[in-house]
């Protein structure tokens, strides 16, 4: 038990003792009698006696500290001898309590000592349980509402919804409940609203206010504001007299990037000062398991996850919270991150408890109606799912004991791409442990045009939030589609190699479209375009394809466009040696390696593992004998350690269904979408899941692993979006 108990510590990142007290649905210790001496259980062992003194007897060797951990603006701050429970120090917010400071306190009947507005928050929200010792409250505070709107003149309310006058603040007390087993109260009971318009209103005066400076600086770097395009043909030159069916054109594309080398003197420095300190703000959704296999420490670590999440949104971001079990429930609607709306989230995600079954199709459909009908709305919207679990409420067991079950029905209609909103809002979904249901979350996400990360290691939850909110708070480009025109007049497209990423070809083979949507700043896509390659007509270089694509600045939200990229062969009497493009083959080895992790999951489903293995080690082979692989190329070596990890996770059929099918999912959700996903535990640096990383993802995860150190962050915080109104330019 010692070992658990020490790797319980580590995953929650505290170097001291954690006391776990025994839960209500637990009965006392148990007592044997062998050689007279009581034996009691694990938790009560760390567990400091209570002397009639009222002093705890070992209080010098052992530390009590809650088994949740409250998220604070630098990440999980302790009193300096360990507790948060000191009678300075609120264990909620970890502000300072000194009586005449403006501040009423509210004292429990357990001794501890709390501010009152952040312990009537908790309460508010069902949880009538101390955060520090977890006794349970008979007499639990309570807020009515204020008599007047007016505030006494000289002091500022730390949140217009909670009432700041004393007489309005009173113990509402609770008669024990005739049961024996005396549930803790649900957080699912406040009556909701029937229309979630409720959302907070959009800072307009801050956009007004740095429309002028910004669109100024944007004059003056403007280029770096357009996407990079270049053009690939497979190889440089094809002989005259031949033609060649499924000649790979390479379309490769770069979101603008944070800071231009190219840029000197006063451009580069009013260049990087735009990019640094304007982005598009974000409205987000996290919709969270708060099922009763979440208990313990996978709900401490889901809390301090989204604590990280609350600070490092800014001000102008919006979050809305919902926790679903057997039901769902918001806790707040779509709010501002200012100082006081933080403070309101960090203590509504602290109040939540777990219960319940696991209903997936609910908390989404919650999550949809937070988006669907808000008043206002950010240039960037993302909803995160959390589930370690399976939804039992929407999927029956028949449906899912089919081959292919439909997971559609858990999805809402206004989530789905080409939905009914007109405006797209990506489910980002998590599966947490071995046990959850990773073909339903990674359905999830394929038809939202989002990305499915599977979180093996529950220490890493935190790492794989940072990663995912590293690429929202960065979004550059927004609605992109690239247009694609046969030059040549025997030229026909074929079949785009896009992944999951809408495509459409016309009827004449003579135009093609690929509809990209949001980029990531610094971010890149690599698409291949086959095209049948006729007899040439000269000795002259032939134009193949022309490509353009149109987009619109998520800052400056004016449309842009990128026009006339041309890609050309030469088409001599005689070739010497053939020499492929490094480029092209590198990308045909990432497509070839998603085929056949997508050929090699649909035989292991089928319970031929052999043969799924096979495909794979097929694979690595052809990968080992490609051009970029003999160059040495990084691509290609990412590429078959990750061939190498889906092949050892088939070995047998217990370890496919407990990490195998999860990690399979999560590569190809990477692959399909060229985006970085979590993936086991997200260590290996030769894993695939680095080769789709931005450098915003990468400073966001450097931020979490710092904190989880205990060190100060050696990163500022993130700088407060800003959301411009666009201007016509000068031509």
């Amino acid at each position: 038990m010692g070992s658990k108990w020490r790797k319980a510590k580590i995953a929650l990142g505290m170097n001291l003792c954690v006391y776990v007290p025994r839960t209500l649905d637990e009965g006392p210790a148990s007592v044997s009698s062998g050689g007279g001496r009581s034996r009691f259980s694990d938790a009560d062992s760390l567990s400091p006696s209570i002397s009639p003194g009222g002093r705890a007897s070992g209080e010098s060797l052992l530390v009590a500290a809650p088994t949740t951990p409250t998220p604070s603006s630098s990440g999980l701050k302790l009193s300096k001898n360990g507790s948060r429970s000191s009678k300075k120090t609120c264990a909620i917010c970890l502000g300072t309590m000194k009586p005449g400071h403006g501040h009423a306190l509210f004292t429990a009947e357990c001794s501890h000592t709390f501010h009152f507005n952040c312990i009537a928050s908790n309460v508010k929200h069902g949880n009538h349980i101390c955060p520090v010792c977890r006794a349970k409250w008979k007499e639990v505070p309570f807020q009515g509402p204020s008599p007047t709107s007016d505030q006494p003149h000289g002091r500022t309310r730390i949140n217009p919804e909670w009432p700041q006058d004393e007489d309005w603040m009173t113990l509402l007390r609770r008669f024990p409940r005739t049961d024996s087993t005396r549930h803790i109260a649900s957080l699912f009971q406040l009556p909701e609203p029937s229309i979630f318009n409720d959302d907070e209103a959009l800072d307009h005066e801050s956009q007004v206010a740095d429309r002028g400076s910004t669109n100024k600086a944007t004059d003056d770097v403007g280029s770096i504001r357009i996407v990079d395009v270049k053009l690939y043909p497979e190889v440089s030159a094809v002989q005259r007299t031949v033609s060649q069916e499924n000649f790979n054109v390479l379309i490769h594309l770069k979101a603008p990037v944070t800071s231009s080398p190219n840029n000197q003197g006063r451009n580069q420095a009013n260049a990087s000062s735009l990019l640094n300190t304007s982005r598009a703000p974000v409205d987000l959704v996290t919709v969270l398991d708060v099922s009763g296999s979440m208990a313990g420490t996978k709900l401490a670590l889901l809390k301090r996850a989204m604590g990280f999440v609350i600070q490092n949104l800014g001000p102008t971001d919006r979050l809305s919270v919902i926790a679903f079990s057997s039901t769902a429930r918001r806790l707040f609607p779509l709010r501002r991150m200012t100082d006081s709306g933080r403070q309101f989230a960090l203590q509504a995600v602290n109040s939540l408890i777990s219960n319940g079954g696991t209903n997936i199709a609910e908390g989404l459909r919650r999550g949809a109606k937070v988006m669907d009908e808000r008043r206002e709305k950010n240039p960037v919207g993302s909803i995160i799912l959390l589930s370690d679990g399976q939804d039992t409420y929407t999927v029956s067991s028949a449906e899912r004991a089919q081959a292919r079950p439909d997971y559609k029905s858990l999805l809402p209609s206004s989530l789905r791409r080409g939905g009914s909103a007109g405006f797209q809002i990506p489910v980002h979904a998590f599966g947490f442990g071995a046990d959850h249901d990773a073909a339903s979350m990674h359905s999830i996400s394929e038809a939202s045009s989002g990305t499915f990360s599977f979180i093996e290691a529950e220490s890493v939850i935190q790492d794989a939030f940072a990663q995912c909110i590293g690429g929202l708070l960065s979004v550059v480009v927004q609605d992109l589609r690239v247009g694609i025109e046969c030059v040549h007049p025997g030229l026909h497209l074929g079949p785009i190699k896009a992944g999951s990423y809408a495509t459409r070809v016309t009827n004449d083979s003579r135009t093609g479209y690929i509809d990209v949507g949001d980029l990531y700043a610094d971010e890149e896509r690599d698409f291949l375009v086959p095209v049948n390659l006729p007899v040439g007509e000269s000795n002259n270089d032939e134009i193949l394809v022309k490509v353009n694509c149109v987009y619109r600045d998520s800052v400056s939200k004016e449309t842009l466009s990128v026009e006339g990229k041309e890609v050309k062969v030469k088409r001599p009497e005689n070739v010497g040696e053939r020499v492929v493009s490094i480029e092209v083959d590198r990308q045909k080895n990432r497509v070839q390696a998603a085929e056949a992790m997508a050929k090699a999951r649909t035989a292991a489903e089928q319970g031929d593992l052999s043969g799924a293995v096979s495909i794979l080690e097929s694979c690595r082979r052809l990968l080992s004998e490609s051009a970029s692989a003999l160059a040495g190329d990084r691509l290609c070596i990412a590429l078959d350690a990750d061939l190498k990890e889906v092949q050892e996770r088939m070995a047998s059929r217990r370890m496919y269904e407990m990490s195998g099918r999860a990690y399979v999912l999560s590569g190809l959700s990477s692959h399909s979408w060229q985006r970085a996903t979590a993936r086991g535990d997200s260590t290996e640096t030769t894993s695939l899941v680095h080769a789709y990383q931005t450098p915003s993802m990468v400073d966001m995860l450097t931020r979490s692993q710092t904190m989880m150190l205990g060190s100060p962050s050696p990163h500022p915080p993130v700088r407060p979006a800003r959301s411009f109104f666009s201007q016509p330019q000068p031509r």
